[in-house]
């Protein structure tokens, strides 16, 4: 296999999880009686421009299906996230009813609904039926296509070029990145923005935050990669921000190369950060296979030693980031015997690989287990703040990411 963006043969294993079904694969009933795909799960580093990624398997039409489960409005932390964001950008910009955005992956509408509500003419891309359904029935315009390069020419032909493209937690799900950048170019007007949202290969790596990993993330980028990555697109990263979203993102700031705007210090700035953690040196990646057991290894004793006192678990938050945790410690419902989550699309269905049953919140006061796993660590606080009653009947929260914790 050749590194994905400059063709560099990959020799070096960055973490490998072994095999697992597609993180967002969730099982009806009926599927439990049929055979379950596995792919591959692991992650090589390119020595020459440093990009994480992993191993060629799956397709992207086989991991963002019609009925894709994930839709971004359930979490009221990622509403307020994007609510802020489009107040900022619409001020920096001065964007208004002659300005032109795009949202590259713009799942259910819970940011460009903003931009509909102030009059600023939007469009959202967005290549599953199921999300974009609930986007235009909010009054979101979408169009149901995956984005790249071939988009990019037909919104060129139709007289279309954006002020604005947002790819929020996106940039890092498309397999050939190199086509995706160039379609960015291509949709961009002159003096025209790019800002893509990310979680950082940095933040990543310090703190153990494997589960990130799944195969609907084809790429784990820093902020050297992107610089390359933009400029063989006729790109310039010009700015950069650090965000809390997602255990620790980089929100990039884009624009054509030839732009005369200077590029803000930042940029040196997290760049240098990233020398400093040992971002390109081999070593710390060879490094993280044994971060990545130790977060494994202690959630299943920690589990085992539950199942052996006789203490029911359950777990909150039926997210990509819980499968590849559970998948990797090898949980089923022995250890496990139920999560919850708040999306309806999820509620009656079973994890991918574990097959634990996913059920609707007030199953936890139902039911009333002794300890509640976060899975979605990065939301921990909305979560036990929602379900605060947990501790009526004694019961205790878990977060394995970055380190065991029970609270």
């Amino acid at each position: 296999m050749n590194c994905r963006h400059c063709s560099t043969p990959l020799k070096h294993v960055f973490l490998d999880l072994g095999f697992a079904p597609p993180s967002n694969a969730y099982l009806t009933e009926a599927d439990l009686q049929a055979p379950e795909q596995y792919f591959p799960l692991k992650l090589f580093v390119c020595d020459k421009c440093w990009l994480v990624q992993t191993e060629d398997y799956s397709r992207s039409d086989e991991l963002f299906t019609k009925d894709y489960a994930y839709f971004s409005s359930v979490s009221t932390t990622w509403l307020a996230h994007a609510k802020s964001y489009v107040e900022a950008i619409t001020a920096r910009l001065g964007l208004d009813s002659k300005s032109f955005v795009i949202e590259v992956a713009s799942n259910d509408g819970y940011l460009l609904k903003n931009f509909v509500a102030n009059g600023v003419p939007c469009l959202g891309v967005e290549p599953t039926d199921s999300t974009a359904a609930a986007a235009e029935a909010i009054g979101v315009p979408v169009a149901r296509e995956f984005f790249g390069q071939q988009f990019a020419d037909k919104l060129v032909a139709g007289g279309k070029q954006a002020d604005l493209i947002i790819g929020n937690n996106v940039y890092a799900h498309v397999p050939d990145i190199n086509d995706f950048t160039l379609g960015l170019k291509t949709a961009l007007k002159p003096g025209g923005t790019i800002t893509l949202e990310f979680p950082h290969l940095m933040s990543l790596m310090g703190l153990n935050q494997f589960d990130t990993v799944y195969h609907e993330h084809y790429s784990y980028l820093s902020i050297q990669s992107v610089k390359a990555i933009f400029a063989k697109a006729g790109l310039r990263v010009c700015d950069v921000e650090q965000i809390s979203t997602h255990g620790g993102s980089l929100r990039v700031y884009g624009c054509h190369a030839e732009d005369a705007r200077t590029d803000g210090a930042a940029v040196a700035d997290i760049l240098a950060q990233e020398v400093s953690r040992g971002l390109q040196d081999l070593a710390t990646y060879k490094r993280f296979q044994l971060a990545a057991n130790k977060v494994k290894n202690d959630l299943l004793a920690f589990l085992v030693d539950a199942n052996k006192a006789g203490k029911t678990v359950a777990a909150y938050g039926a997210a990509a980031k819980g499968n590849t945790l559970m998948n990797y410690a090898g949980v089923k419902t022995d250890l496990m015997s139920f999560v919850c989550d708040a999306a309806a699309s999820k509620q009656g269905k079973f994890m991918p690989g574990s097959h634990v049953p996913i059920l609707p919140p007030d199953q936890l006061r139902e039911r009333k287990p002794d300890y509640v796993v976060i899975l979605p660590w990065n939301i921990a606080d909305e979560v036990v703040k929602a379900n605060h009653f947990v501790r009526e009947w004694g019961g205790q929260f878990v977060v394995a990411v970055p380190a065991l914790r029970i609270f």
